[in-house]
């Protein structure tokens, strides 16, 4: 059985997460303040951590912080202030996702479900990362089984950001300082034209008839990289 670590201070909301947890089958251990839920967290190490930004004595983003430079666990952060969502999904930072207030409990309960089985598919011996898309380096090419992806200089390097970790969401900006950390000058939704450019090449060499949408866009935020399901 999977252990949830849930970090929230509201409590009716916290009982309520963990009811909807339990019925889906995983253990929940709860906790209202950040520095207990670090300890636990420091005592038994739990399968993903639901953590809520704002919670008393050690807020969501130093634990989030803390539990990074020792454990790569899944971290789904809460959060009511969509401002701190970029903060929230810093690559120095290190959560997995993040769902903002109010949110439905079975949202959360979904997204859950969807980290672990990401986490899972990367612990196969052969991935699907590795079995459906092929990385070289060397050459800057990146193929789709057996067909090579006519990509530029900038698509390969976002294609492989992606590919290399399937279902983080990156905002633009960190796209931007991805592909090119000198663009000051360069707005950031120049990102979005990268994108629709990428997922027309892949989709050119993918689709069987069942269109999926290789890059997501997560509303407010940016793109993440899914493989179907």
């Amino acid at each position: 059985m999977k252990h949830i670590l849930l970090v929230e201070d509201e409590i009716e909301l916290a009982e309520l997460v963990k009811d909807y947890l339990v019925a889906a089958g995983f253990e929940v251990s709860m906790f209202h303040d950040g520095q207990a839920a670090y300890d636990a967290f420091l005592q038994h190490k739990p399968n993903l951590m639901i953590l809520d930004l704002m919670v008393p004595r050690m807020d969501g983003l130093t634990i989030c912080r803390k539990v990074r430079e020792q454990s790569d666990i899944p971290i789904i952060m809460v959060t009511a202030r969509t401002e701190e969502i970029d903060r929230v999904l810093g690559l120095n930072m290190g959560a997995d996702d993040y769902i903002c207030k109010p949110f439905s409990p079975k949202e959360l309960v979904a997204r859950v479900q969807a980290v672990l089985r990401r986490l899972e598919r990367k612990a196969e011996p052969e991935s699907s990362n590795n079995s459906t898309f092929r990385i070289d380096k060397a050459q800057q090419r990146i193929w789709f089984k057996q067909t090579a992806l006519n990509l530029t200089p900038t698509e390969f390097r976002l294609l492989e950001l992606f590919l290399e970790h399937v279902g983080h969401v990156y905002s633009r900006s960190q796209l931007l300082d991805h592909i090119n950390p000198d663009s000051y000058d360069v707005a950031d939704r120049v990102i979005d034209s990268h994108i629709k450019n990428l997922r027309r090449k892949i989709t050119d060499v993918t689709d069987t008839g069942n269109r999926h949408e290789w890059i997501q866009a997560v509303y407010g935020v940016g793109y993440r990289f899914e493989f179907p399901e």
